[in-house]
């Protein structure tokens, strides 16, 4: 069964790295200044040609509030007139983009995040969803993937009935934790009587999938007190659960530099809380996806995963990894073909090169023949926990024992430990190798090295 999951404490110990979360391969940090707009026009047009179904991504960077422990790229303001000015700039955009595609290419998948996508006023995202639909293919037969990030102190039942008019059928709701001194340490007051208030809404008009984002490791957290968040959170029956280590980077993250790390748990404390939310979940009747995700049986990404149909890119575990996927907004990331490309991440930089009539691409990378290999190795771990080398040698006409070679002690340490099994033909990942699959992945990863682990969050 492909979400059995044992835990092996020592195992987790051994293994518990810091390394990426391959939303994407290569990761964003080798993204460099090399790459840019006349790569991105390139790229859209060798996807229009192919007619490639689109995944759009929409950035709002704004948040009335900082949560201490977010590493999201934001700018926190009470001035919601701050929107405005954005939103003039990123229609621009959408219509510099859409202009290079075919008005034939359906839009699939659509995403709004942030910040707080619902800072915005109802008018201005009936603007913002009046551009994409004029420059774009959205589907109006409510067959796509068509989600939101909620905030439930930023939404009511009317901004919940205006956004499922506008075509949205999904939502994602923050949520991190229940307890009030958790929410204190974190600057993020919110009652569970506001989440529930936003599903129940969500499940009187119909929205077909609900997501909940908690997170481990927080300040003032216990593994006890986690444990009733969990019950409250399972109470409300969510489609999905993403269920995040919280990593403490307060040299990269400035706002994360107002939580007293004295307060934060043992890393003995975090491992028993996430081992407490699998039992818990997995009692409930949830099946564990991968890296933190867990979903209903009768969910799309379970039953994706049940048919090795199951892709990743950077919004996640998808169904909808063939789709190209356009990035609006700043610090956007697109994934078109083999480019990556990535906005500015600097409000002003991203809106003045707008302003200048040039799209804000800032940076970016152009998979090479061993990155595309290596991102379908990668893909396949992680989506399936298993990897077949027939399919790969007949893909890129390689051998695959020949072409990793040098890998083959650190997997066989890897299948000596339990990790994973290894034979001639297939890698698979053992039950007690499911939540280390990315320190599995990192063994493919051609770039590791290169880099400061710490910039990367623990595998645990």
């Amino acid at each position: 069964m492909l979400d059995a999951i044992r835990w092996d404490t020592d195992l987790i110990r051994r293994y518990d790295l810091a390394g990426p979360r391959y939303t994407s391969y290569p990761t964003a940090v080798q993204f460099d200044g090399q790459v840019g707009t006349f790569d991105l026009f390139h790229a859209l047009r060798d996807s229009r040609k192919a007619l490639r179904p689109l995944s759009l991504y929409v950035h709002v960077p704004f948040c009335a509030n900082i949560c201490y422990y977010c590493a999201c790229n934001k700018v926190i303001t009470k001035d919601r007139g701050r929107a405005q000015p954005y939103l003039q700039r990123l229609e621009q955009e959408i219509q510099l983009i859409a202009c290079h595609l075919d008005p034939a290419q359906k839009v699939e998948q659509l995403h709004f995040g942030g910040g707080t996508p619902t800072f915005l006023s109802h008018d201005e995202l009936r603007q913002l969803m009046a551009q994409l639909r004029k420059s774009f293919n959205l589907l109006d037969d409510d067959s796509g993937d068509y989600g939101i990030e909620i905030d439930p102190r930023e939404a009511d039942w009317a901004t919940m009935g205006l956004l499922r008019e506008l075509g949205f059928n999904r939502v994602s709701i923050g949520l991190q934790d229940l307890d009030p001194a958790v929410q204190r340490a974190v600057n993020r007051l919110q009652s569970l009587e506001e989440t529930r208030a936003v599903i129940d809404a969500a499940r009187t008009l119909q929205f077909r999938s609900i997501n909940i984002d908690l997170i481990y490791g927080l300040p003032r957290q216990t593994p006890e007190s986690f444990a009733r968040t969990v019950d409250e959170v399972i109470n409300l029956q969510p489609d999905r659960l993403s269920v995040f280590n919280y990593a403490h980077l307060p040299e990269r993250f400035m706002p994360q530099r107002r939580i007293n790390s004295d307060e934060l748990p043992t890393p003995a404390q975090k491992l028993e809380m996430l081992q407490g939310t699998i039992e818990q979940l997995t009692k409930a009747g949830y099946r564990y996806i991968g890296m933190d995700h867990f979903a209903l049986p009768d969910d799309e990404l379970a039953i994706a995963q049940e048919e090795s149909t199951l892709q990743r890119n950077f919004q996640g575990y998808t169904t909808h990894g063939h789709c190209d996927l356009i990035g609006l907004g700043v610090s956007a990331i697109s994934q078109i073909g083999d480019l990556y490309c990535q906005n500015s991440s600097d409000l002003n930089q991203y809106q003045n090169t707008l302003a200048s009539s040039q799209l804000a691409t800032s940076r970016g990378l152009l998979c090479n023949a061993d990155d595309r290999l290596r991102r379908a190795v990668i893909q396949q771990l992680t989506c399936t926990f298993s990897l077949e080398f027939a399919q790969i040698e007949q893909a890129f006409n390689i051998d695959f024992r020949g072409y990793f070679g040098e890998l083959w002690p650190q997997l066989q340490g890897m299948a000596d430990d339990g990790l994973i099994e290894l034979n001639n033909e297939r890698i698979t990942v053992m039950p007690a190798g499911r939540l280390l699959v990315r320190s599995v992945c990192m063994v493919f990863d051609a770039y590791l090295e290169q880099h400061n682990r710490q910039r990367f969050s623990r595998v645990i």
